[in-house]
This record gives structure tokens, C-alpha cells and sequence, in this order.
């Protein structure tokens, strides 16, 4: 028997406009991009999707991100858009669909030229339940240093999110979404580097971060000696 057909009801979102999302999270000293799978293809991509046409730009990335996460209590930040004359996604969107059995019109406009606002979001590893769309065998995390063969232009789209998530750092006070509610100098120190993708100097990081005056101690992290348990940090919201 013959599986479903999925129509896309394209009247219900903005022609020629998608937003794509670069979600990502911290563990085990890597920092990692949550990426679909598509079924039936050798083929990843990030999170993302239209914009209803009764629906904000901002409403619609935390849609998406939710749908992805099942996580509300998301940072969320546009970075960029990606609307290259040759960015055609039409010909790799066609291949999706046919091998999902997707009954669509040729001529649709979700196979001319797009427009794609980028988001990126930063998220708790531990607090994410990751979900699958329609079109997915698996949505699952993959260090941003050994990524998968990305569809589109998705691996470009990544990039730009990492130099920006680089760039701002500082200001944006990353940590306070990728690391837990309390963590360690030390720990707040690898979540740097592994951005950054390079060794900082441990009392010249340390002189940084507290001259800054956006952490609070909070308690000795116990380790079965005393003396020697580390401080716990939080960041002051």
C-alpha cells in the first residue's frame, strides 16, 4: 500500500520567507549543534521553517525552536540574512519531498528563491527533549567541529552563527544558557575555550571574568576535601 501523502498548505505561510535556526549546546566539553535528519536521505539540516502569515518574525523562530526543543525559556538571537540571488534551494527541496512522498504543486513557490532570516539559540543540553518533524529519521547533536553533510546552504548558515556567537561573547553573557545554574571558574573556562577553539591563560581568564562583575560565589563545591572545593558561581540576571 502506498504511504500518505503530506500536501503543504502554502497558503497559510509568507511566500519566499523561511527562518532557519543554529540551536546550540554545551556537554562533555564540546560545543554542539542540534541538527535534523531527513528520511531516506544522507542528508542533515538545520531546524527551520516558514512564517504564518498572521505571525511575527520573533514568534515564529520560537515556534520552531519549541517544536525542536520541547525547551520555552530559549535565548534566541537573529544574526543574519541569507538572501544570495543563487541560493536556490528548489532542485534539493524537490529531492526531499519525492523521497517522502510530499504531493506538491511544481510550480509552488517553496522551489523558487528564498529569503531566510538565521537565528541562533542557546539552550540548557540537559533541560532539551529533542523532537523529529515529518520529514526526519533523527534530530540529534553533533559537535560543531564534525558536522554531518548539511543540506542547502546550511553549513555556511552555521558558520556565521558560530563568528557570531564568538564575537559577541562577552556582552551576550553565553553562559548563562549553556552551562547550568551554578558551575565552577574552571568550568566557565572550557566553555570559552571550546568556543573560542583555543587555550586562554587561567589568571588572566579568571582577572577577566571577575573584573567584569557579572558573576556571584556561591557556595564551596565539595569534593571530600575542603580545602581544596572549588568555588560555584552563578551569573547576576
Amino acid at each position: 500500500m502506498e504511504s500518505e501523502q503530506i500536501i503543504i498548505d502554502e497558503e497559510k505561510f509568507i511566500p519566499h520567507l523561511s527562518i532557519d535556526c543554529v540551536i546550540f549546546g554545551f556537554h562533555g566539553e564540546q560545543l554542539k549543534v542540534l541538527l535534523p535528519k531527513v528520511k531516506n536521505l544522507d542528508l542533515w539540516s538545520l531546524p527551520g521553517g516558514y512564517v504564518l502569515k498572521d505571525e511575527d518574525i520573533e514568534k515564529a523562530a520560537q515556534r520552531i525552536l519549541e517544536e525542536r526543543t520541547g525547551v520555552t525559556d530559549i535565548y534566541l538571537e537573529q544574526f543574519y540574512v541569507f538572501g544570495k540571488a543563487n541560493r536556490s534551494t528548489g532542485e534539493t527541496l524537490k529531492k526531499i519531498l519525492l523521497k517522502n512522498n510530499v504531493k506538491i504543486n511544481n510550480t509552488s513557490w517553496v522551489f523558487e528563491r528564498f529569503v531566510s532570516i538565521g537565528y541562533y539559540a542557546l539552550v540548557d543540553f540537559s533541560k532539551v527533549n529533542t523532537k523529529i518533524g515529518i520529514y526526519d529519521e533523527a534530530c540529534e547533536w553533533h559537535d560543531i567541529h564534525q558536522l554531518p553533510n548539511l543540506a542547502f546552504d546550511h553549513a555556511e548558515i552555521t558558520q556565521k552563527a558560530l563568528e557570531t556567537l564568538r564575537f559577541m561573547l562577552d556582552d551576550k553573557l553565553i553562559g548563562l544558557n549553556l552551562l547550568p545554574e551554578t558551575f565552577t571558574m574552571k568550568e566557565l573556562q572550557i566553555l570559552y575555550e571550546t568556543i573560542l577553539d583555543k587555550p586562554l591563560r587561567r589568571d588572566n581568564f579568571q582577572r577577566k571574568i571577575l573584573s567584569m562583575g557579572i558573576l556571584e560565589r556561591v557556595e564551596k563545591k565539595f569534593t571530600g576535601a575542603a580545602h581544596k572545593a572549588p568555588y560555584l558561581y552563578k551569573f547576576i540576571k
